[in-house]
């Protein structure tokens, strides 16, 4: 039996493609093990999945001041040596890492124990925490044609995102039953991610009167981000966070207006869900989303909405427009040579692990 470490966390996005992964290493009769933080959300969601889990610890690097930068140094050096000592016990014949600053320890222990190590970039720029580990992997699998021209060639691998495939199998009939929906009006689906989107919130609440009158809206508000005096707006339902029925939702989504973030565009893409991206600022974060919002919208598979660019006028008429078009946009997403990604990481597994 040949063993794997899965390795990835810090956020949703560094942990649900590992998760995606699962089955098809199950059949393959793969045993699974997973190194990531103590107190990362990677914890509860690779426990609940009934995978062996070791925590290690981990700190960030940061471009900016905080008094963490004078601690973080500690946690990374002992991270550094309690990954070594997992995997040299673990002794996996393949290390498979979704990045975040936990999975660097483990990705340059493989190297140091000879363990060939593959590591997936989401973003069309690879983030600092694969930078650092680029030099120790085998193979570098993303997402991006774009990502191509900025890793080594021998190594890169365009694969897509690795998607749960549960979320394929959404009954809208269910979604309908679930939100008090007709079938009178199409439906559009607001996600601001895991942790959900303050700017794409307002603007969305500030046009609810004239998106309500021709469409039907859910919307995943992220934790502590209800409005409570919008509960009984017909044609309005919203929540925090949702998980059983989330597959349902999609299936129910005529469009999407989604953040930008690597994973849930590549949802979409697998979807087929039209959709426009309000990316994160450049003033909040990297611009990471910004690039990966181009790129699908160049691809054909995106319209896109800067936030600085949000007025009502213009959000409505883009919401109208995208819904118009919609067709279009998932021919074009229906004929992406992205659409097999589980399988193309599964053999690149097979191939450096035999």
């Amino acid at each position: 039996m040949k063993r794997i470490i899965l390795t990835g966390g810090g956020t949703a996005g560094h942990v649900t493609p590992n998760i995606a992964l699962l089955p098809r290493l199950r059949e393959l009769n793969y045993d699974i093990q997973y190194i990531g933080s103590y107190t990362g959300i990677e914890k509860e969601l690779i426990e609940q999945e009934g995978i062996p889990y070791y925590a290690i610890s981990t700190g960030k690097l940061r471009r900016y001041f905080s008094l963490k930068n004078f601690t973080d140094p500690f946690r990374v050096v002992k991270g550094m040596s309690e990954a070594r000592k997992l995997v040299k016990l673990l002794q996996p014949d393949v290390i498979f890492s979704k990045g975040g600053f936990v999975a660097v320890p483990v990705v340059l222990a493989g190297r140091h124990l000879k363990v060939p190590v593959i590591i997936h970039e989401s973003d069309m720029t690879p983030g600092l925490a694969n930078r650092i580990s680029m030099r120790a992997a085998t193979k570098i699998c993303c997402n991006f044609p774009e990502t191509m021209d900025a890793l080594p060639k021998d190594k890169a691998v365009l694969t897509g995102q690795p998607i749960r495939q549960e979320l394929l199998n959404g009954d809208k009939y269910k979604a309908l039953n679930f939100l008090h929906f007709n079938t009178d009006k199409p439906v559009i689906l607001v996600t601001g991610g895991s942790l959900g989107a303050a700017a794409v919130n307002e603007a969305i609440r500030r046009v609810l009167p004239e998106l309500l009158k021709p469409y039907q809206v859910v919307h995943l508000c992220g934790k502590g981000k209800l409005d409570a005096s919008l509960d009984h707006l017909p044609g309005y339902a919203q929540y925090e966070y949702i998980k059983d029925e989330l597959k349902d939702l999609f299936a129910l989504a005529d469009i999407v207006v989604s953040r930008a973030g690597a994973n849930a565009i590549c949802e979409l893409l697998a979807l087929h869900k039209p959709n426009l991206l309000i990316p994160l600022s450049a003033n909040a974060s990297r611009g990471d989303q910004i690039l990966n919002a181009r790129s699908f919208e160049k691809q054909g598979f995106s319209m896109v909405l800067e936030e600085e660019d949000i007025t009502d006028d213009v959000l409505l008429s883009k919401i109208n427009e995208l819904y118009e078009n919609r067709e279009s946009y998932i021919d074009t997403m229906k004929h992406s040579n992205q659409q097999n990604s589980i399988d193309t990481i599964i053999d690149l597994i097979e191939s450096v692990a035999s």
